[in-house]
């Protein structure tokens, strides 16, 4: 891939070129998406992937191979999602980077008692998902993501890029526009890795206490934190 080098852009001018490859991009392919933003940050550009699937990474991997993939180990997840993340390492042309929160599950349980998950959904996904995002982005200007508009009424504006004022970053949202169709398709068409746990029922796969198979017919993010009134972990509520 192509490398930039330099100090970090501005916000002013990520922000305008955010707004303007948001308008200029909205109807292109997934790999234009991404072939523009490795063109335009090199080096200073990641995908994240939480290993449902391996799309958004074998995408990335085939249009700027050697390309960072972040995946945020948060010691809660299920072992068919590790092995997703080691299956991709070891076969696709990626850099997975695997970040791990400051405090240990132990120390966690320690500082705020245990299973705070059950408790502080939103300060447990805060402290294992949101703060160790906001370290690994550091090196970065532009980073991509896997956020679908048909996943949830709370995803149905995604654009396909823009910039999150609160991070400073270029968010880049190649998949937007698919469907679970498209999805599919690119699976099946390039033999893409697949969580066990799709095939069981489970719409969207996230840290295991907090995950559960999804009823026919349920919003596909249904699963996540059923107990409470949330269906986001905090990564990409961020403006």
């Amino acid at each position: 891939m192509t490398v930039t080098t330099g100090a970090t852009r501005d916000g002013a001018n990520l922000a305008a070129l955010a707004a303007a490859a948001g308008r200029e991009l909205e109807d292109a392919p997934a790999e234009e998406i991404v072939a523009w933003a490795a063109g335009e940050f090199g080096a200073r550009f990641c995908v994240t992937s939480s290993f449902a699937d391996a799309v958004l990474a074998h995408l990335a991997s085939r249009v700027a191979p050697g390309v960072d993939v972040v995946f945020l180990d948060t010691g809660l997840h299920f072992p068919e999602t590790l092995a997703v993340r080691d299956q991709v390492r070891a076969t696709l042309p990626v850099r997975v980077r695997s970040v791990r929160p400051a405090r240990t599950l132990a120390e966690q349980d320690r500082d705020h008692g245990p299973r705070l998950y059950a408790r502080e959904p939103d300060l447990c996904c805060h402290l294992r998902k949101v703060e160790p995002l906001e370290q690994a982005l550091a090196g970065y200007d532009a980073w991509a993501a896997g956020l679908r508009r048909e996943e949830s009424p709370s995803r149905a504006g995604t654009p396909v890029v823009h910039f999150e004022q609160a991070r400073g970053k270029v968010k880049v949202n190649p998949l937007a526009r698919w469907t679970a169709a498209d999805v599919a398709a690119y699976i099946e068409r390039h033999g893409v890795p697949v969580n066990p746990l799709i095939g069981r029922g489970y719409a969207s796969v996230g840290c295991r206490p907090c995950t559960r198979p999804t009823a026919p017919g349920e919003d596909p993010r249904g699963g996540r934190w059923a107990m409470f009134d949330k269906t986001e972990c905090g990564l990409h509520t961020a403006t």
